[in-house]
């Protein structure tokens, strides 16, 4: 009785547990991962429930790209609330330190640019995170060609670092040598 039970509650599953696991799919196995049967036995449920929700796989990728999107915004958001630029810089670094799942899943949609679902939502995260940085570095009274250089470098030593760790297994750090790198990265790029 109580399997029929937890069978029921888990055919209950909203639109946003299934975007929840296809994001999960994606920084597990990449985007190409995202399919209804196996995201179904994955969230041990049939692939009927599935279609209550979404008609396509393309329809559940876009929702859940979109969801990602969100997140990565409203993540900005909240440090943009920071009045203090080379603060908001810091805590920028220090959050981006600490999001695996959400690198996980940048790194994946790098790696699946060739998809149409999946170009357009990246340029959007890019630009706007290039917008903020060349934002703040304004704000600390850099001047605007300046500015948008050490935004685009310090993009660029992010999405590196994230491929050279996430692709290649380098560099291995622990805890306490990601925390030191952080530091490091801050001090060479949020100028005093």
């Amino acid at each position: 009785m109580l399997q029929a039970a937890e069978k029921i509650e888990r055919s209950r599953l909203s639109a946003a547990d299934w975007e929840a696991g296809a994001l999960d799919l994606i920084a597990e196995q990449g985007v190409a991962a995202v399919a209804v049967e196996p995201l179904a036995r994955k969230l041990n449920v049939t692939k009927g429930s599935f279609y209550w929700h979404f008609a396509t796989r393309e329809a559940l990728l876009r929702a859940a790209l979109q969801g990602w999107e969100t997140h990565v915004d409203l993540g900005l958001d909240q440090i943009e609330a920071i009045a203090d630029p080379r603060e908001r810089l810091r805590e920028l670094f220090r959050r981006t330190g600490r999001e695996t799942k959400s690198h996980m899943i940048y790194s994946a949609l790098l790696r699946a640019l060739d998809q149409p679902i999946v170009q357009p939502v990246m340029e959007r995260v890019s630009q706007r995170r290039l917008d903020f940085l060349s934002h703040a570095y304004r704000e600390v009274g850099m001047a605007a060609s300046s500015a948008l250089h050490r935004a685009h470098l310090t993009y660029a030593a992010y999405v590196g670092f994230l491929q050279l760790a996430l692709q290649l297994g380098l560099p291995r750090l622990d805890h306490a040598e990601l925390e030191a790198y952080v530091d490091h990265v801050m001090s060479t790029l949020i100028p005093e």
